[in-house]
């Protein structure tokens, strides 16, 4: 009992009482001193059992964990999923591959597949400017207007003064004024970039062998061609401003003076001079501008052949579609209906186009019905074998708008109540098989020129 007690007291009393009781004990101080040395060697007090205290919880954020906060479990899981797979693109393709990838599909026009890659190139690299324009081109290709929006946006703020296709795109995009302050800007860009171009060619001037002209650098024609989109908004949306009428002229006219064979810019200008009713002078400049890229259009089609020379020449489907509707206007039938034939050989889903084709072959049968009243004599059979002919074609491609626009369910009321009413006029719908609009291979479509020796001569304007 003795020694358990002498033992506790010199491990646990502090030493001013262990030196006391050592003195009352008659210990020497010696001991003490080596008793001591041992015991603060050992650790003291804690030479017992250690106990394991809670460590102090760290509340502050983890850096790698930043991106997670206030998100679920779920939603974790595929971020990690996601930079997972980011990681692995970027160590498996480079953003080369991948931009080629896309142009592949975007060439057979997968824009689906195309969007995939894109959009893992711009994982790997976000502000990558030639992604980012690739990437707004597909969204507006598949019709998502608003990604597209975003992602020119964007470019527009990594590089603003460099690159003027996004503003062209955003012009696309918008209406009104705001598209004529994007075209002006994508404007000022190609100027500033074609000036520094010019400056490059006079340096390379002596050159013994100048470099190729890169497909890829703007032209002159890039400049015609959005000075057009400014001027066909004032021809449209913005028509009703206060000068809109001269801005418009204004407009076409610096389009001409960059490319003065624009076809786009000679068919704006005949637009604005049909609206002005100066009728003679627009169907000059309309036939001068069909004249740059329908007689060419005419060859590729006979030798099958699809030169990417030619095709650069040929204005935009929507714009021959109005091609279509002033050859009408100017009744120039037998040109409109050589212009609407290409057009339904590349798209033969598009509602207007059918109506039109009926609409110039029911024209072409009352002209002539007019004609022989005019000359107060009966129709030869030859003539009237071309009335049967044209009746029927125009039952046919009237037929199939009204079926393709139940089919696409369209909007334009006017324009189905127009077909109702030439088809009630041509003797109703075409049923069955009898339905298809393609013409006998033997049929022309009577035109203005039937009389006249030379049936070109209206290409010479």
């Amino acid at each position: 009992m003795c020694t358990v007690y002498f033992k506790l007291t010199l491990t646990y009393c502090p030493r001013v009482f262990r030196v006391s009781l050592w003195e009352k004990w008659g210990l020497s101080p010696g001991i003490l001193e080596i008793y001591d040395a041992f015991f603060f060697r050992m650790g003291g007090q804690a030479k017992g059992k250690k106990k394991n205290k809670p460590k102090r919880k760290d509340n502050r954020p983890n850096r790698a964990d930043e991106g997670f906060v206030g998100l679920s479990p779920q939603e974790r899981m595929k971020v990690r999923m996601q930079e997972k797979a980011k990681k692995k693109t970027a160590e498996k393709y480079s953003v080369e591959q991948l931009l080629q990838k896309t142009e592949e599909c975007m060439d057979s026009f997968d824009f689906e597949m195309a969007s995939l890659f894109c959009r893992r190139a711009l994982d790997v690299e976000p502000t990558n400017l030639q992604v980012l324009d690739m990437l707004g081109h597909v969204s507006s290709e598949l019709g998502d207007t608003q990604k597209a929006k975003e992602v020119f946006l964007r470019a527009v703020e990594l590089s603003p003064d460099v690159g003027h296709s996004k503003y062209m795109y955003l012009g696309q995009i918008h209406t009104g004024r705001e598209a004529v302050d994007y075209y002006t800007k994508g404007i000022q860009v190609l100027l500033n970039t074609l000036e520094k171009q010019g400056t490059t060619t006079t340096a390379l001037a002596g050159a013994a062998a100048p470099p190729d002209e890169d497909p890829e650098l703007p032209t002159e024609k890039d400049v015609s061609v959005a000075y057009c989109s400014i001027a066909e908004i004032y021809l449209t949306d913005l028509c009703m401003e206060e000068g809109a009428a001269d801005k418009c002229r204004e407009f076409i006219e610096k389009a001409l003076q960059y490319r003065h064979d624009n076809p786009e810019a000679l068919q704006l200008m005949a637009s604005y001079l049909f609206s002005t009713e100066r009728n003679q002078e627009g169907k000059d400049y309309l036939l001068k501008s069909v004249g740059m890229w329908l007689p060419a259009l005419k060859r590729r089609a006979a030798s099958s052949s699809a030169g990417e020379d030619i095709q650069n020449e040929i204005p935009p489907y929507e714009s021959r579609i109005t091609t279509a509707k002033l050859l009408i206007e100017s009744e120039e039938y037998e040109m409109a209906v050589d212009v609407l034939e290409s057009l339904l050989e590349e798209d033969d889903e598009v509602v207007q186009v059918w109506y039109l084709s009926g609409w110039v072959c029911y024209l072409q049968l009352e002209k002539a019905k007019e004609q022989q009243e005019r000359e107060g004599r009966e129709a030869t059979e030859e003539e009237k074998e071309e009335g049967t002919a044209l009746k029927e074609a125009a039952r046919s491609y009237l037929t199939n708008a009204k079926k393709l626009y139940n089919k696409l369910r369209c909007d334009d009321q006017p324009m189905l109540e127009h077909v109702e009413q030439l088809l009630g006029e041509l003797g109703g719908e075409v049923e069955g098989e009898d339905a298809d609009p393609a013409l006998d291979e033997d049929f022309e479509p009577c035109s203005d020129d039937d009389e006249e020796e030379d049936a070109e001569a209206p290409m010479e304007h």
